[in-house]
C-alpha cells in the first residue's frame, strides 16, 4: 500500500500550478490539484488575457482616425462597454474549460475548494484530508491597496473586468505596468484619465530612455500623467469620488483605480504554522530548486515574488515537475535575459539589461538609439513616434539589452530575445539583412552609437 495518496499535490490552478501538475501527470506521477476560484489563475481570468482584449478594443478609436489619411471614410461610431464585457466573459469561460480539460487529460485529480497545508505531507480541502509526498504552493499574488482613508471607494485591477458601467472620468493611482496599461486602455475607450504616481517617474526598473519616451507619448494622447503625487484620502462628494492629494489638489472622478502593486497570496494556507519561511513581504522563501524550509513543500510563481511574469511561472512549473519526476535533474532555472512587454500605448518590449544596469556590470558600453515616426503615420497624420535601443558590452561586442516603445513592440522583442539569449554580437546584428519596409529593420541598421556624457572616461 502506498504511503501517500498522491506523489504531488498542487495548491492553486493558475499558470504555474496547472503547468507543474500537467507535466508531472504526463511523467507518470499521481497528481492532485486544488482550486477554489477559477482555472488559469490571474492571467487567464483577471490579468494578461482579458487585459490584452481590452487593449485591442482601446486601439480602434485611433485606428478610425488614422484611416482617413488612407482614403477611408468611417461613419458614425460609438462604443458599447457591455458588449465588450459579454464577449470577453465568453472567451474567458472557454479558456477555463480548456485548462480543466488539460488537467483531466493528464490524469490530474481536481479538488474544488480552498486547500491548506496541515502537515509536511498533509493537505486539507474542505472536510477532506489528503496526503502527498510533495506539496506545491502556487497561489499567485493579489493587488495591494495602501491603508488610506476612503480606500474602500477605490477599485483594483480585478474589478476592472466586470464593471457594469464605463466611467467617464478616471483616476489611476500607481506607476507600474498595470497602472500604465489601464491608463492607456481607459483613455483609448473614451475616458478622461489622470494617472498619479508618488515617485519621480513610473515603470521603475525599465530603461530610462524608454520610461521618459513613453510618458511623452502618453501625454500626447491626452493622458494627464502626474509624478510626485501622493493621494492622502478618497472621499465621496456629490455622487463622485474625490482624490485629495498631499499638496491639497483635489481631483474628482467617477472611478479611482488603485494599481499600486501586488503582494504574494501566501496567507491562510497554514504555511507559517508548519514552519515554512516567508519574507517580510509575505513571499515564500525557496532555494534554487523551489524547495521551502520544509523539505516536502515547494513554491513557485508569483507567490515567491521573483519574476512576476506568466511565462516565467510556466517555466518554473515545468522545471520543477521534471526535476521531481523526470529523472536526471535539469540545470538550475535561468532568469537571465527574460523578455517582457508592457501593453501601454505605445507598447513597450524589452529584454536584457537597461543601460544603467549594463554600465554597472560591464563599465564601458555602446548605446544605439533610433527614434522615428512610423511609415504608416506619414499618411495617417498620427504624431505617435517609435523608439528603439540596443545596449552593447564594448569589450565583447555582445548585445546585452534591447528595448523598444512602439506598435507591436512585444512581437518584435520576442524575436530579438532569442538572439540575445544566444549571445549575439552587434556585428552579427549588423550582418543580418533587414526586412524592408518594417520598423523591426531598425534593430539591424543602427550604426553609430550615442555619445553619453562621461563615456570617454570609461574607455
Amino acid at each position: 500500500m502506498d504511503e501517500y495518496k498522491y506523489d504531488f499535490f498542487v495548491i492553486g490552478a493558475g499558470s504555474a500550478g496547472v503547468r507543474a501538475a500537467r507535466i508531472a501527470g504526463q511523467l507518470g506521477a499521481r497528481v492532485g490539484i486544488a482550486e477554489d476560484r477559477f482555472f488559469g489563475g490571474t492571467c487567464v481570468n483577471i490579468g494578461c488575457v482579458p487585459k490584452k482584449l481590452f487593449v485591442y478594443a482601446s486601439h480602434f478609436a485611433e485606428e478610425f482616425e488614422d484611416a482617413a489619411g488612407f482614403g477611408w471614410t468611417v461613419g458614425e461610431r460609438s462604443f458599447d462597454w457591455p458588449t465588450l464585457i459579454t464577449n470577453k466573459n465568453a472567451e474567458i469561460e472557454r479558456l477555463n474549460g480548456i485548462y480543466e480539460r488539460i488537467l483531466k487529460n493528464a490524469g490530474v485529480t481536481i479538488h474544488r475548494g480552498r486547500a491548506t497545508v496541515t502537515g509536511p505531507n498533509a493537505i486539507a480541502v474542505g472536510d477532506e484530508t489528503l496526503t502527498a509526498q510533495h506539496i506545491l504552493v502556487a497561489t499567485g499574488g493579489r493587488p495591494f491597496v495602501p491603508d488610506i482613508r476612503g480606500r474602500e471607494l477605490a477599485v483594483i485591477s480585478d474589478d476592472m473586468f466586470y464593471l457594469e458601467e464605463f466611467p467617464k472620468r478616471v483616476v489611476v493611482v500607481g506607476g507600474g505596468y498595470i497602472a500604465v496599461e489601464f491608463a492607456g486602455i481607459l483613455n483609448g475607450l473614451g475616458a478622461e484619465v489622470t494617472q498619479l504616481y508618488r515617485g519621480p517617474h513610473f515603470l521603475r526598473g525599465f530603461d530610462d530612455d524608454l520610461r521618459h519616451f513613453l510618458c511623452d507619448e502618453m501625454r500626447k494622447k491626452g493622458i494627464d500623467v502626474r509624478f510626485n503625487a501622493t493621494v492622502e484620502c478618497l472621499e465621496k462628494r456629490r455622487g463622485r469620488i474625490c482624490a485629495e492629494l498631499a499638496d491639497g489638489t483635489e481631483i474628482p472622478a467617477d472611478l479611482v483605480l488603485y494599481a499600486t502593486g501586488r503582494v504574494p497570496n501566501s496567507g491562510g494556507l497554514g504555511l507559517e504554522a508548519l514552519g515554512v519561511e516567508l519574507n517580510e513581504d509575505g513571499a515564500v522563501v525557496v532555494d534554487d530548486e523551489f524547495r521551502t524550509s520544509v523539505p516536502s513543500v515547494f513554491a513557485l510563481g508569483d507567490v515567491i515574488d521573483r519574476v512576476q511574469l506568466t511565462p516565467v511561472a510556466l517555466g518554473e512549473g515545468m522545471w520543477l515537475a521534471r526535476r521531481l519526476f523526470g529523472g536526471a535533474p535539469p540545470e538550475p532555472f535561468d532568469y537571465e535575459y527574460v523578455p517582457s512587454a508592457v501593453f501601454s500605448q505605445p507598447a513597450i518590449g524589452t529584454v536584457g539589461l537597461t543601460e544603467a544596469a549594463a554600465r554597472s556590470r560591464y563599465g564601458a558600453v555602446d548605446v544605439y538609439i533610433s527614434e522615428f515616426r512610423a511609415l504608416k503615420h506619414t499618411l495617417s497624420g498620427n504624431e505617435e513616434r517609435t523608439l528603439m535601443k540596443l545596449v552593447v558590452d564594448k569589450a565583447s561586442d555582445r548585445v546585452v539589452g534591447a528595448h523598444m516603445a512602439g506598435p507591436e513592440a512585444g512581437e518584435i522583442i520576442q524575436g530579438l530575445a532569442i538572439a540575445i539569449k544566444m549571445g549575439a554580437t552587434k556585428a552579427q546584428f549588423d550582418a543580418t539583412i533587414g526586412i524592408h519596409p518594417t520598423a523591426a529593420e531598425e534593430f539591424v541598421t543602427m550604426r553609430e552609437p550615442v555619445v553619453r556624457a562621461g563615456d570617454e572616461a570609461t574607455e
